[in-house]
């Protein structure tokens, strides 16, 4: 028997049926080969600024009874003078986040020649 010849053959990548899971892992791989050097070079390019004072954050009462705790992130933008500015919520529990926010209002940095934004977390944790 002669096999039979088409004119127009199917392509060679038509014949592979794509496998998600590779496809899925390519895209994870090339999304953190991206990431990595914009991370290193943010924490690299900050100018670090010293800490003077720090005041620790009240645990509101009626949490800490409750047993509710979580994790508070803030952006704070500090003046040249090494005071504190502003301070903006990233997450966390809206009352853990003004306990939080009214202790780091009172931090003092050293002088910088300009404005510095940073981030804060704090933990807090009802067992302790």
């Amino acid at each position: 028997m002669l096999a039979e010849v088409s004119a127009h053959p199917t392509p060679a990548w038509r014949l592979v049926r794509p496998n998600p899971f590779f496809a899925l892992l390519l895209i994870c791989i090339v999304c953190l080969l991206g990431l990595a050097p914009q991370s290193a070079a943010q924490k690299n390019d900050k100018p670090t600024r010293k800490l003077l004072y720090r005041e620790s954050p009240g645990y509101p009462l009626t949490l800490r009874e409750a047993h509710i705790g979580g994790i508070v992130r803030l952006e704070i933008t500090i003046s040249p003078r090494g005071s504190v500015d502003q301070v903006s919520a990233l997450g966390g529990n809206p009352v853990l986040v003004e306990a939080a926010s009214a202790a780091v209002r009172k931090w003092k940095y050293a002088a910088g020649d300009s404005e510095t934004k940073t981030q804060v977390e704090f933990t807090f944790d009802p067992r302790r």
